[in-house]
């Protein structure tokens, strides 16, 4: 079973940045979608950002400007670099990949995969 694992958090003041990477154990195929959600304590989870096989990419309108996804097929690894961080950044961030998809349709596909988590957290 492939899992993926997530790197990258941490605690940063707000204007920081940071990068976050998920490898996969084993293949996953390019054709799926891939994406970033998060989640705050007391709030739901929420997808971040979003990327097909074509490396089209979707974000979210609270960090558009500010998050990039991108992936890297050959090492099997997804990215997600977070600049211009505010407090409102913080939770816990969750790699995950879905079905094959093109890109409007990824954010609708039900996430068959999941990291376990890396923690990111903005002071003020």
């Amino acid at each position: 079973q492939v899992q993926l694992v997530e790197s990258g958090g941490g605690s940063v003041q707000a204007g920081g940045s940071l990068r976050l990477s998920c490898a996969a154990s084993g293949y996953i195929n390019s054709r799926r979608c891939m994406a970033w959600f998060r989640q705050a304590p007391g709030k739901e989870r929420e997808g971040v950002a979003y990327i097909d096989s074509d490396g089209s990419t979707s974000v979210a309108d609270s960090v558009k400007g500010r998050f990039t996804i991108s992936k890297d097929n050959a090492k099997n690894t997804l990215y997600l670099q977070m600049n211009s961080l505010k407090p409102e950044d913080t939770a816990m961030y969750y790699c995950t990949a879905g079905p094959s998809a093109s890109i409007q349709y990824c954010p609708r596909v039900l996430m068959d995969l999941w990291g376990q988590g890396t923690q990111v957290t903005v002071s003020s």
